[in-house]
């Protein structure tokens, strides 16, 4: 069983959300996620803003940034394995789904799992680790139905 929580802090409702959380289920399936907890906040450019130059020391609007708490190597069983925290902000999600000519349900879909797989330890830092976490990106996106266009 999976305890995975989205938080709508943003104040105006969402109708993506539903979509949201089914995609959710979908990608923590896929990726055989069993006994995991983490939460996805949508939160507005301010807030995520102080979050970023808080944590970060970046003093930017950003669209996603993850706190991840399962920072251990040591194989340590535990029955739920708490991943953290991600945020997400939906004024971004309005702009950058114009920019790209695509859906706010597309883009905040795309915004999760890229929050979800840092949460899981993927990164971007080289062209390797970024090859492989875009390409499971859209893997997931694909499957579930949500192409570019949607």
């Amino acid at each position: 069983m999976n305890y995975i929580d989205v938080i709508n802090n943003y104040g105006e409702n969402i109708k993506s959300l539903k979509t949201m959380k089914k995609f959710i289920t979908y990608c923590a399936d896929k990726l055989k996620l069993n006994n995991v907890m983490f939460n996805v906040i949508i939160v507005g450019n301010e807030e995520i803003h102080q979050l970023n130059k808080k944590y970060r020391g970046i003093d930017n609007v950003t669209d996603v940034i993850t706190f991840a708490l399962e920072d251990y190597k040591d194989g340590m069983n535990l029955i739920v394995r708490v991943l953290g925290d991600v945020y997400i902000s939906y004024d971004k999600v309005k702009e950058q789904a114009l920019m790209y000519g695509h859906s706010e349900q597309r883009e905040l879909c795309f915004l999760t799992i890229h929050g979800i797989l840092h949460l899981l330890g993927y990164d971007h830092m080289n062209k390797e680790d970024e090859q492989k976490m875009f390409s499971l990106q859209k893997e997931l996106l694909d499957g579930y139905g949500i192409k570019k266009e949607s």
